[in-house]
């Protein structure tokens, strides 16, 4: 390390300008930032929720859809239903539409003078209340209307727009909005479906980078000032922190990547990381810095360096090491994130080296400020005194303390929930949730599950069996409305022969005539989302009447075990958003569990080797292992969901966290080699390691806490974890550690 300092110190303005070159050259990609709402894009596109979900919608054409969703005391009013048809026609004429479901396009299959006869399920606006009584009949028995665009109760009704593939989510929302604009009333008007929250959650994701950014800095800034009262301990950790920030999000164009909910935390991330580094070496100056030190401003570079660079350098591996885990994660952005954030911290980390010396190396020094003094030092210094000689006194205590304390949080876990549904990430007031909780009221439920199945559909026997799948499925409490050609078939056969024949034929040629006589008469495109042109493809569709991610999952784990009973021997696959949230559940346990083993034993590893101890690394993760449970038990009791946001929290909060036990083991063991004993070692490293330790866990605590301010629940949550987490982690290094290091007394550790 002195040889870096010393490299530094000789030629400074090379390495400030390196620095500040290379952030301008990464930051002109900015401009070039795009963000990507979409749930899909979360997920690596080779996994089977996806392929399915291609696969469904090549047959198929598009699964997507938006509802726009009519309220009034009864939508069979004619005004209310003049507005509803206008909207529906309107919504027919967009470019990116394929088609429009609603009581105006959707068909109704009736007997009629001993034949099948098939309409719109609306054909004529009624005009008298006997009219409005008869239509109100006529939807109540029709299938395909009743529950799936118009509620049961008939206080709403929708018309659904099937999105072509290549549909802009920007651009059909807008115009969908422009059609509520022109139709507005007599009834109330609200527009739902994954589309829409899609654009809900691009708009905030703007809005959170565009707030967090500069609302962090100056929170960074001033915890800076607070800390160090001396401009240089201001600007210098300052600079990093925004080059940092610079760097890491301007390298997102630059690898193809976009924005996503999960990335507007990359800048909080190194808002609150980056200058950890920094800080150290400020407080080691500060401590360096006495009246009677005759230290130049070049001798004062190479000492902080001297001094503190093989322990930072650790610290910044093993928080480059943690954040490198998510790249375990299946969850593509949190991958993504983690190489990021990994990059940004490593950034910062040679610039804490080079490029604060350089311009220590360049400036006079401060005067002297006072640290470590119990008497006339701060209030910090004073209460870290305190710390250290209650712990001395009773380390037993506080490790009998600290243990009941995790196990106590540590239960919470059995309550722990996953959730992956993003109309989960905004509050139950928020217009997003509202509408979706319109959408399962109404119209069954705003997720939806597609089922596929290969084989002549017109065969009875595999009619039958698409029958038993829908009327089993129908009977989940989580399924809201299905539809199937299987029930299409057996209204088309009622009609036909009569209510008792309400029942799938038992010959394929009856099966072929009923579809016969429908084409007669009917329009060929009112079967299209339930059968192909060559009925050898039938879907069926599942609406789920819940948002939580745990009842979806419950429904895709049925449609699969009546695929093995029912559809054995055909072709079958399981797509839809549902499918998608449900393996977005598995990904998400599965990369916390592998990217938090991961982050354990390379931590581990790391501390190990810097040390040159297996001992040192156990001592590392101790205070970690005690802040897992509390962190991942809060969660449970509070009911915050494991989700694609929180499921990083355990490799972020282990690479950040060992920083400090890293600089506590550092310098306790350089004053036991000085020659003090062990309460005046914890004592003497408490008050002068201690302080740059506490400065950085506030520095991530007040950092994270600008999430708080977040446009969705998720991130939030995220950023209250982190404070605790975080705030455990620093209790494990001042209390925890100190105690165990006084009752053990490693090797590693003794002169």
């Amino acid at each position: 390390m002195t040889a870096l300092a010393r490299l530094v110190v000789r030629t400074p303005w090379v390495f400030i300008v390196l620095f500040v070159a290379i952030t301008l050259g990464v930051g002109v990609n900015l401009r070039n930032v795009v963000i990507d709402p979409e749930v899909k894009s979360q997920l690596p596109p080779d996994i089977p929720s996806l392929l399915n979900a291609a696969a469904i919608e090549e047959r198929f054409s598009g699964a997507e859809m938006v509802l726009v969703v009519v309220e009034a005391p009864d939508v069979t009013e004619p005004a209310v239903l003049e507005q509803l048809r206008a909207i529906s026609d309107d919504l027919a004429e967009l470019e990116r539409v394929d088609s429009v479901l609603s009581p105006f396009s959707l068909p109704r299959i009736v007997r009629e003078d001993g034949s099948m006869q098939t309409m719109t399920a609306i054909e004529e606006v009624p005009s008298s209340d006997a009219e409005q009584a008869a239509l109100r009949a006529s939807l109540k028995a029709n299938d395909m209307v009743y529950g799936n665009v118009v509620a049961p109760d008939f206080t709403a009704a929708s018309a659904i727009a099937m999105l072509s593939r290549d549909a802009s989510d920007a651009e059909t929302i807008d115009e969908v909005r422009q059609i509520v604009a022109a139709h507005g009333s007599p009834g109330v008007v609200s527009i739902g479906g994954m589309p829409s929250v899609r654009v809900n959650v691009s708009s905030d994701i703007r809005g959170d980078v565009g707030r967090f950014v500069p609302i962090g800095l100056f929170i960074v800034l001033g915890f800076l000032y607070v800390c160090f009262r001396q401009l240089r301990g201001v600007l210098l950790p300052f600079s990093v922190v925004v080059m940092s920030v610079i760097v890491a999000m301007g390298l997102i164009p630059v690898f193809g990547w976009k924005i996503q909910m999960v990335t507007v935390v990359l800048p909080v991330i190194l808002l609150a990381v980056a200058n950890d580094y920094g800080i150290h070496l400020m407080a080691k100056m500060q401590e360096a810095n006495t009246p009677d030190a005759q230290l130049t401003p070049t001798s004062m570079a190479v000492l902080v360096v001297e001094d503190l660079g093989t322990p930072v350098i650790a610290a910044g591996i093993t928080t480059i090491a943690g954040l490198l885990c998510l790249t375990t994660h299946i969850i593509v952005p949190a991958s993504q994130l983690g190489i990021l954030a990994a990059i940004g911290v490593g950034f910062a980390l040679f610039a804490s080296l080079m490029f604060i010396p350089a311009v220590l190396a360049v400036l006079p020094l401060p005067p002297p400020v006072v640290t470590g003094d119990a008497e006339r030092g701060s209030l910090l210094d004073r209460g870290l005194v305190h710390v250290a000689r209650f712990v001395a006194r009773a380390p037993k205590l506080v490790v009998t303390a600290v243990g009941l304390t995790a196990l106590g949080a540590a239960s919470g876990l059995a309550f722990l929930q996953v959730d992956t549904n993003p109309v989960n990430y905004y509050p139950s007031s928020s217009p997003v949730a509202v509408t979706s909780d319109k959408v399962n009221r109404y119209f069954g439920g705003s997720t939806e599950l597609a089922l596929m199945v290969e084989g002549d559909i017109k065969e009875p026997a595999l009619m039958s069996a698409i029958d038993r799948v829908d009327t089993r499925l129908s009977e989940l409490p989580q399924v809201g409305y299905q539809t199937s050609i299987s029930r299409v078939v057996k209204t088309m056969h009622a009609a036909v022969r009569g209510d008792e024949y309400f029942v799938v034929p038992d010959s394929r040629e009856a099966i072929a005539q009923l579809f016969l006589i429908h084409s007669m008469g009917g329009d060929p495109e009112d079967f299209e989302r339930m059968v192909d042109f060559d009925h050898e493809h039938a879907l069926i569709t599942v609406r789920i009447n819940s948002l939580s991610t745990q009842e979806i999952a419950k429904v895709v784990a049925a449609a699969e075990q009546l695929v093995d009973e029912e559809l054995a021997g055909h072709p079958s696959i399981i797509g839809g958003f549902g499918y998608v949230f449900a393996e977005l559940v598995d990904a998400v346990v599965e990369g916390q569990v592998t990217s938090l083993a991961l982050s354990l034993v390379l931590v581990l590893i790391l501390v190990a080797i810097a040390f040159r101890s297996p001992v040192a690394g156990v001592f590392a993760v101790l205070p970690l292992g005690m802040a897992m449970p509390v962190l991942f038990g809060l969660m449970g009791y509070l009911g915050i969901e494991l989700n694609i946001v929180t499921a990083m929290l355990s490799s972020i909060m282990i690479g950040v966290g060992v920083d400090y036990t890293i600089h506590f083991l550092w310098r306790y063991r350089v004053e036991r080699h000085d020659g003090l004993p062990p309460a005046e070692a914890v004592e003497r490293t408490l008050t002068t390691a201690g302080r740059g330790i506490v400065f950085n866990a506030l520095s991530v605590v007040v950092g994270f806490a600008v999430l708080l301010i977040s446009n969705f629940l998720p991130v939030k949550f995220f950023g209250f974890l982190v404070v605790v987490s975080i705030s455990a982690c620093l209790v494990g290094a001042l209390a925890l550690l100190p105690a165990l290091v006084l009752i053990v007394r490693p090797k590693f550790l003794e002169p």
